[in-house]
């Protein structure tokens, strides 16, 4: 078993298309390559253009290959479903078509992955992070976003691109019953998981548990540290996610709550090979000091015996 530690946009606060204060994505990928990192995700879609040759070019000038597209949206409203469905197509036609990453000796399923997270919903934004305030989906409500959530998959499926789901703090799919309930509705023949080192334990899981609970179908994972004075705070505010996490809610690994040593343990335990992105929100006005935080991640997952 192996591992390797890539990067991704939100590490530059690229969470939201929309925001104004976005870095250029030419930036991102040659501070990532600086990083020392030989892979980033796309990031949310219409973040990089859908364009492989003005891609490839800008991976190649930074040493860089994509492990992972993004589905970051509401996966409910019937309206949005043709959306996110074109959304798919166009990532699995672009990441397909870029240089590939070499693929570990017992890793589950060739990148690159298409993460799959819901977002989009004021009412469970605000209650990130607490299992007992969130609403939660009616049984016909969850139906529906399954059996979304499926069409997605078989859609990237389609292109030959294993779909991973990825369950998000501020999202219908956060709490330890929401994600039971996928590993339930969504055969592993058709998707995975991508489990957040971050999101699980902001969201109040134990994550060297998780990992090893969903051993079997863990296709991809995500680190991230949690500032633990940042996010008590922060949980005590009414306070969408990505504000608390403009606050510094999340924060280089190696400098917060999480034990990295215990999850690599972990993840040997479990002969998990593969490869593995480090993300830290942030406001993008900040992303001055990104490049900063991502050595430092960097340095210390080395430190502790990961690969890059």
């Amino acid at each position: 078993m192996s591992m390797n530690i890539c990067g991704a946009p939100c590490c530059w606060g690229v969470d939201d298309v929309k925001n104004p204060y976005l870095p250029p994505w030419q930036r991102v990928l040659k501070e990532a390559g600086q990083a020392g990192y030989r892979a980033i995700e796309l990031g949310p879609y219409g973040y990089l253009p859908i364009d492989v040759e003005t891609v490839s070019e800008e991976l190649k000038k930074n040493g860089l290959a994509i492990v992972a597209g993004t589905i970051f949206d509401d996966l409910l409203s019937e309206e949005n479903y043709e959306n996110v469905l074109r959304q798919t197509e166009e990532i699995c036609s672009l990441v397909t078509k870029l240089p590939l990453l070499p693929v570990h000796e017992g890793q589950h399923f060739a990148t690159p992955y298409m993460t799959i997270m819901d977002w989009g919903h004021d009412e469970r934004d605000y209650a990130a992070g607490h299992p007992d305030k969130a609403p939660r989906f009616s049984e016909v409500k969850w139906a529906a976003m399954m059996g979304h959530i499926r069409g997605i998959c078989e859609k990237a499926k389609e292109y030959g691109v294993r779909a991973v789901i990825h369950p998000h703090a501020g999202g219908y799919i956060e709490f330890a019953d929401e994600i039971e309930a996928v590993v339930r509705d969504i055969p592993y023949e058709l998707a995975g998981l991508c489990l957040d080192t971050g999101h699980l334990y902001y969201s109040g899981m134990d994550p060297a548990e998780w990992l090893k609970k969903y051993a079997d179908r863990l296709d991809y994972v995500h680190f991230k540290d949690v500032d633990e004075k940042v996010y008590r705070e922060v949980l005590g505010e009414h306070i969408r996610f990505f504000e608390g996490c403009g606050k510094g809610a999340m924060c280089p690994i190696g400098k917060g709550a999480l034990d990295y040593p215990e999850i690599k343990q972990t993840l040997e335990d479990i002969q998990y090979s593969g490869y593995i992105t480090v993300e830290q929100e942030r406001d993008p006005r900040n992303s001055d000091t990104s490049l900063r935080d991502v050595k430092a991640s960097v340095i210390y997952l080395k430190s502790v015996g990961y690969e890059i």
